[in-house]
């Protein structure tokens, strides 16, 4: 147990550190959407191109554990959807629930997977990444498109979202020197590692600076749904496929550890953009990356 503690601490202890740095306006409120930014489309996909350019990919059963991730996703979502026909959630609360039902949060991911399992776990996890998000972007967008249709919703709009994405991008390129055999110039290895060192500390600050702790006032039920969905169901479906495809014990734990993360502060940004019930998937966001620890200390637990 205390090894879990050790591992988790460290990680929740930034987030807070970032709410707190909200609180205080340091070094200014406007500084840390900007730290976002380059987080996002520096720091992270410089840490991806970094690990997995390095990695030993020689894995045999990576298909299966891609396709667990995979699976269960689309059956998390098809267990939501048959849940609205019985309580028939409004329709932008709705694309709020399934966001927070399948999405997850990047940033305590790789720092979780890192910190629990070191180079293997991250390297994991970032190959889950590269097939993961634009499976997920293809889901919600689609919810969107069939419970809020409007006319944005293109096939060019999703294709977009996808190809632009600089942590699949990241992926792509870490993977593509790993598989060719591209030696990297020494200058440029050690950049990008010092890059991607910096990029886990700034996710996770970041995510501290997108809680929202008051003036929550989303239905307890739409709550409920999206979190017990995220965080209970989404685990349960997930050991259970896992043990079928007869997964090994490092992958099975990544995946574990993916199942119970918080959903994502992306999904403000999607839920803005496509017309979602914004003040239910900020809520969503704060309780999950709250309530999360519970279940990421069982499961770390109990099955790592």
């Amino acid at each position: 147990m205390i090894h879990i503690f050790t591992a988790l601490i460290p990680i929740f202890s930034l987030i807070m550190i970032g709410y707190f740095f909200k609180r205080i306006k340091f070094p200014s409120y406007e500084f840390w959407p900007q730290a976002d930014k380059l987080t996002y489309y520096i720091l992270m996909p410089s840490l991806l191109i970094y690990k997995l350019s390095t990695a030993s990919l020689n894995s045999t059963n990576s298909i299966n554990f891609v396709l667990t991730a995979l699976l269960t996703i689309f059956i998390v979502l098809l267990i939501l959807m048959l849940l609205n026909k019985f309580l028939k959630f409004q329709e932008d609360s709705f694309t709020s629930i399934v966001q927070g039902g399948i999405r997850f949060n990047t940033y305590v991911f790789l720092a979780l997977a890192d910190a629990v399992l070191g180079d293997s776990g991250i390297v994991l996890a970032a190959i889950l990444l590269t097939f993961v998000i634009p499976f997920i972007n293809v889901l919600c967008i689609s919810i969107f498109a069939f419970y809020i249709s409007q006319n944005k919703l293109t096939f060019v709009y999703l294709l977009k979202s996808i190809l632009t994405n600089p942590l699949i991008i990241g992926c792509f390129i870490g993977g593509s020197i790993n598989f060719l055999g591209i030696n990297l110039p020494v200058i440029f290895e050690n950049t990008i590692q010092i890059l991607g060192q910096a990029a886990l500390p700034m996710g996770l600050l970041s995510v501290g600076f997108g809680l929202v702790l008051k003036e929550m006032k989303a239905s307890k039920k739409d709550i409920f749904t999206s979190s017990f969905a995220k965080l209970l169901i989404t685990p349960i479906i997930m050991f259970i496929i896992a043990k079928y495809f007869n997964l090994d014990d490092t992958m099975i734990s990544v995946l574990l550890i993916f199942s119970v993360l918080p959903t994502a502060p992306s999904s403000f940004v999607l839920a803005r953009q496509l017309g979602g019930n914004i003040p239910l998937m900020s809520s969503i966001i704060t309780v999950q990356t709250l309530i999360s620890t519970l279940f990421i200390i069982a499961v770390l637990n109990y099955f790592i």
